[in-house]
């Protein structure tokens, strides 16, 4: 795919970019070479290739799912401003 000034141009005021006119060459070369890179990886034959969640096949470690935190609700709420049935309560914003 071609980046000439003018795709850069309505690209960007698309993306609601502010581009200055002085960047917009240097943007079209890199847009041109960033494009260039999709294309050599779609280029590579990837059929045989497993689908995988991450390049490293490795174990997650997991830590045993164990209460920690012993409930704390009464001192927690004993510094709010406002409480009532162990909610917080606060102030009204919107009519």
């Amino acid at each position: 795919m071609a980046f000439d000034q003018d795709t850069v141009r309505r690209t960007a005021h698309l993306a609601r970019i502010a581009l200055p006119q002085t960047e917009i060459p240097a943007v079209a070369d890199q847009l041109e070479r960033i494009m260039g890179l999709v294309e050599e990886l779609r280029a590579i034959e990837t059929t045989d290739v497993p689908i995988m969640a991450h390049p490293l096949d490795l174990d997650q470690p997991l830590r045993p799912d164990t209460v920690v935190n012993q409930d704390q609700r009464e001192v927690l709420m004993a510094s709010a401003p406002a409480a009532e049935h162990g909610l917080f309560l606060v102030p009204k914003v919107i009519e």
